[in-house]
């Protein structure tokens, strides 16, 4: 390779320039989320120092009232977070069995034709709108359990989770089945050669190897459900309360941050900066799902 000026590049400089080009666009590529997370971090950081200068941080984590926007303010998380908990425990109470069903079933025994059909088609639930599943909760599922539970009010966090869960099936199964199907041939064959069933080597075999990936996915749906938004705010009800019942009406974390972002609050007033406050507690929530997941998996792999 020749220039203007006639010097002349080997053909190995030029494969390593080029070599190093692409892993500095791949670095920069990996930099970029790092980059975006810490600024998101940094963000909530700073106005949530600046809320917690007006508010006590002990009145924020203690309290069970939840009325910023009322003329008696209260600042007490517990409404909103037992909102998501509630929400997100019905919704994987559906998603975790059922997902992970569906991917041992995808993985062992469902023929090649089948598994081509049905794998896509349940991703594509993760494809539909969420405000579309907020209007099915609220206008299909909830009617639907009122036909069982007759007390149970138009608003409430059943109907909410089930949906969610259904949402997130998707997530479960799909990231599920791939870690299963990752799984080598030669350890289920092996099984097999015991005079272990199917059902036998999936439960004790195959799943024990994949914990790894299925442990990943049921984060990925615990994150997914505690961060949804539209459903629980059409179909679980925007007033906080504390409560750990289901067929109650309730506030979740994401449902109070979209409800007040989206009104006429001033940015600057206390009012909107615990939008921010709440997010960051939202946040430390699921980065505890994370841990809890991490050591669960790691802990599950040194039994197996």
């Amino acid at each position: 390779m020749k220039i203007a000026q006639g010097i002349e590049f080997s053909p190995k400089l030029v494969r390593d320039l080029r070599e190093r080009g692409i892993e500095a666009v791949l670095f920069l590529a990996a930099l970029s989320s790092v980059a975006t997370t810490v600024a998101i971090i940094g963000v909530l950081l700073y106005e949530s120092a600046l809320f917690f200068q007006q508010v006590s941080l002990w009145e924020f984590i203690t309290s069970t009232q939840w009325t910023p926007l009322f003329e008696k303010k209260n600042f007490g998380i517990w409404p909103l977070v037992s909102g998501t908990l509630v929400t997100t425990l019905v919704a994987l109470s559906v998603a975790v069995p059922l997902g992970t069903i569906i991917a041992i079933y995808l993985s062992e025994f469902a023929p090649p034709v089948v598994r081509e059909v049905v794998k896509p088609t349940l991703e594509l639930l993760a494809g539909i709108p969420t405000v579309v599943y907020g209007y099915f909760a609220l206008l299909f599922v909830t009617p639907l359990l009122q036909q069982i539970l007759p007390d149970l009010p138009g608003f409430n966090m059943l109907s909410a989770g089930l949906v969610i869960g259904i949402m997130i099936i998707p997530y479960v199964s799909s990231l599920s089945e791939d870690a299963m199907r990752a799984v080598p041939a030669y350890l289920r064959e092996g099984s097999y050669a015991t005079g272990a069933t199917r059902l036998q080597t999936a439960l004790r075999v195959v799943i024990p190897a994949s914990i790894s990936g299925i442990s990943a996915a049921y984060i990925l749906g615990v994150s997914r459900a505690a961060g949804e938004t539209m459903v629980v705010a059409i179909a679980a009800g925007g007033q906080p309360n504390f409560t750990l019942n289901p067929m109650e009406p309730a506030a979740t974390m994401t449902a109070y941050i979209v409800s007040v972002s989206l009104g006429d609050l001033p940015h600057n007033s206390l009012e909107y900066q615990t939008i921010f406050a709440v997010g960051l507690a939202l946040v430390l929530m699921t980065l505890v799902f994370n841990i809890i997941g991490h050591f669960l998996s790691k802990r599950y792999r040194e039994i197996y």
